[in-house]
């Protein structure tokens, strides 16, 4: 962080300690709201916007080589006159994040002159044009944007510290999964019938993810401000991806469970996670704040492309979380509500300043967060694309 910026948000903290401070306050004739001389007047020259937090998800969005990612494997435009596909991508995200719940939010982005010159852009897709986009989309497209999404996913958590992931379990901590029965069978077991739609599959040629062994394993777990150690179960999954009868090439996923139950056994806890879990909330997420799942348009594919692409604005909050600094504020980022973070991140008012070699957001408003943000810009700003 620059001394200077340092240095502003020290006075900022004094200012509002001082505010703050505990007083004990005689009975007031007036109330605490009291406004002023009031007027209202159209600035000139001076511009700003109401997501200041915009520029360091898009410096984030670049230095992790998520733009770069889209564009060289998402084709979806012949020509690209004047967007590129990873335009059209953040175009939905950053709405997103700058508020919007809705397509139709677009054109307010459109009018604001200040959040196009912060993205460095002349124009930006409307809300119809938006639309178009996601109908160019087939399953293939979109199973295409999230790998692309899952690989800088992955560049992310390979910046975490050691632990981080499952891979530093050693091998002795891992044994075979063995899945409970859904329901207890009171007759005799039925024959599987023939699976009708693998043999499709393969006859057809279509690219497959055949699941080879899952394996468990179980740790303690800790979070950095709870007092006592949890149950962190551990899912492993090998995979193997096909095409016809051709094996491409070998995958594997993890999935974590965390528990204060003590009376379960693993595969116990792995079936009660299967049935009913915590994603629920994540949707509840999804559905609230980010809107990812509003059916936009009139289709299947379509809905289906706008939710991966409003979901990227939830990703990007989280792969910011895991690149704070400090330890600690990144975790309570990272467990953050979305609106609230919107408020706390995004919502920054600040000026837009171009210059010949520069585009500075001069941030007019202070909380709390302003450190990490800036922090975290800077962290950004110092390292290279990462695709």
């Amino acid at each position: 962080m620059k001394k200077s910026s340092a240095k502003s948000l020290r006075k900022h903290q004094r200012r509002i300690a001082r505010r703050l401070r505990k007083k004990n306050y005689t009975d007031q004739p007036a109330p605490m709201f009291q406004g002023g001389n009031l007027h209202y007047e159209v600035a000139g020259r001076t511009g700003a916007m109401s997501c200041g937090g915009l520029g360091a998800m898009h410096t984030l969005a670049q230095r992790l080589g998520l733009v770069k990612e889209i564009d060289d494997h998402l084709r979806l435009l012949k020509v690209h006159l004047p967007y590129h596909e990873s335009d059209h991508v953040l175009n939905v995200a950053y709405n997103i994040l700058a508020g919007g719940v809705r397509l139709e939010d677009l054109e307010l982005r459109r009018q604001d002159e200040h959040y196009m010159n912060g993205l460095g852009a002349q124009r930006i897709p409307d809300p119809t044009t938006a639309g178009d986009f996601t109908r160019r989309f087939a399953p293939a497209d979109i199973l295409t944007l999230q790998e692309c999404i899952n690989r800088t996913r992955q560049w992310v958590w390979s910046q975490q510290p050691e632990g981080f992931l499952a891979e530093a379990l050693p091998a002795s901590a891992w044994h075979a999964l063995e899945r409970m029965p859904k329901h207890e069978i009171l007759t005799e077991p039925r024959t599987k019938p023939v699976n009708v739609k693998e043999r499709i599959v393969q006859e057809r040629g279509y690219t497959n993810i055949v699941l080879q062994g899952e394996d468990v394993a179980e740790i303690s777990y800790q979070p950095l401000k709870c007092k006592k150690s949890y149950r962190l179960v551990v899912v492993r999954k090998n995979l193997s991806v096909q095409k016809g009868e051709n094996v491409l090439f070998d995958e594997v996923r993890y999935f974590f469970y965390i528990t204060k139950r003590e009376d379960l056994m693993v595969e116990e806890v792995v079936g009660l996670a299967n049935q009913r879990c915590n994603q629920e909330n994540l949707i509840a997420q999804l559905k609230g704040p980010v809107q990812a799942m509003r059916m936009p348009v009139n289709d299947l594919n379509s809905n289906w492309a706008y939710m991966v692409m409003a979901a990227l604005a939830w990703n990007l909050k989280a792969w910011f979380a895991l690149l704070v600094p400090e330890r600690e504020r990144g975790i309570e980022l990272l467990k953050m509500e979305f609106r609230t973070f919107l408020q706390a991140i995004m919502q920054l008012p600040a000026q837009i300043v171009r210059t010949a070699r520069k585009l500075i957001y001069r941030v007019l408003g202070y909380n709390q967060w302003l450190k990490d943000l800036l922090a975290t810009f800077e962290r950004l700003r110092h390292w290279t694309a990462s695709g």
